[in-house]
Formats: structure tokens, sequence, C-alpha cells
């Protein structure tokens, strides 16, 4: 397992404890599932569970149904 030294402003560190003390996680843990989330290459799980749930979505076509006809281009 790697190591990494970080070095923090005090606001940014203050900041950082406290939301790794508000997770029950400790600084370690709580910046490695930080970092992990960043370099996730998969959608999370909230975001996959919301496929479908928008049944009356519009598709294109009902969009672009009270837009009009396009004129003609002029040919250059």
């Amino acid at each position: 397992m790697g190591q990494v030294t970080i070095y923090l402003e005090e606001d940014t560190e203050r900041k950082m404890v406290a939301a790794a003390k508000s997770a029950q996680l400790s600084k370690s843990k709580w910046i490695a599932k930080l970092i992990q989330e960043k370099v996730a290459n998969e959608w999370p799980r909230s975001i996959v569970e919301l496929v479908g749930a928008w049944e009356d979505f519009p598709d294109i076509d009902d969009i672009r149904s009270d837009q009009g006809k396009d004129t003609n281009r002029e040919k250059l």
C-alpha cells in the first residue's frame, strides 16, 4: 500500500477533520475514499438506479414539435 504526504492550509485541514469525524472515518480513510470516488470509472449506484425514472420524459420529436419548420438555407 502506498503512502502520500499532503500539505493543507489550516482552514482546509480543519474542514477535512470535521468531515472525516462526521463520516466516522479516520482522516486517512476519508481521504482515500474521496480519491477513490474521484478516480472511479463507473457511475455511482445512486445514478444508475435513476435509469427509467422519468417515464413521461419527452423524446426529441415531442420537444421540437412546436418549433415550426426551418426555412431553406441559402447556397454559398
